[in-house]
């Protein structure tokens, strides 16, 4: 009898073990925390935390000028100034009301997010790329934009985006624009 009962009592300590070390660890982490503060927020590799989108991913520049600071806050120093509205922003991370973004050339630095606009845009990377009215190589060119044209995007196919740039709309090769991801689609 002895021995069934240290058997179940050994069996019983080893289930129950990990559960009341869990538990105990829940009590300490709850104990670190200032009262009246919720538990720190655990954020996901490819989401923001703040805002629950996907990183990185493309914005544009909503006025003509927004200061790109060393760090996420008013008191941080301004490294760039960007100055090209509906210039085409990548996010890379965020945090509370400010996002840190980089241009085509990588440069950038923290922005509030009021600087920014959901409204989609691209920049040209290819010079003369070629503006065409159907997405297709054969179709007729209707236009042709130098490198560093700012364009509103439309529309993205798997090789091609529909844009509208000075009074034009067309279709131009995905591989020639800044602002959208190669495997990107949408209407």
């Amino acid at each position: 009898m002895r021995l069934i009962f240290g058997v179940l009592a050994v069996a019983f300590a080893v289930a129950v073990a990990p559960v009341l070390a869990q538990e105990a660890d829940s009590a300490v982490a709850a104990a670190d925390q200032p009262a009246g503060k919720p538990p720190e927020k655990v954020c996901q590799p490819d989401i923001g935390c703040v805002t629950n989108l996907p990183l990185p991913r493309f914005v544009s520049l909503k006025g003509k000028e927004g200061n790109a600071r060393r760090g996420p806050g008013l008191t941080h120093r301004i490294d760039w100034v960007f100055t090209r509205a509906g210039m085409p922003l990548r996010i890379t991370a965020e945090f509370e009301n400010w996002r840190r973004v980089e241009d085509f050339e990588g440069a950038g630095g923290w922005v509030h997010y009021s600087l920014l606009s959901g409204a989609r845009s691209v920049l040209v990377t290819l010079d003369m790329a070629e503006l065409r009215d159907a997405p297709s190589d054969s179709s007729t060119v209707v236009a042709q934009a130098e490198v560093g044209v700012v364009a509103r995007l439309l529309e993205c196919q798997p090789d091609w985006c529909r844009v509208a740039m000075d009074g034009q709309r067309g279709w131009m090769q995905k591989q020639a624009l800044w602002g959208v991801n190669s495997d990107e689609t949408f209407d």
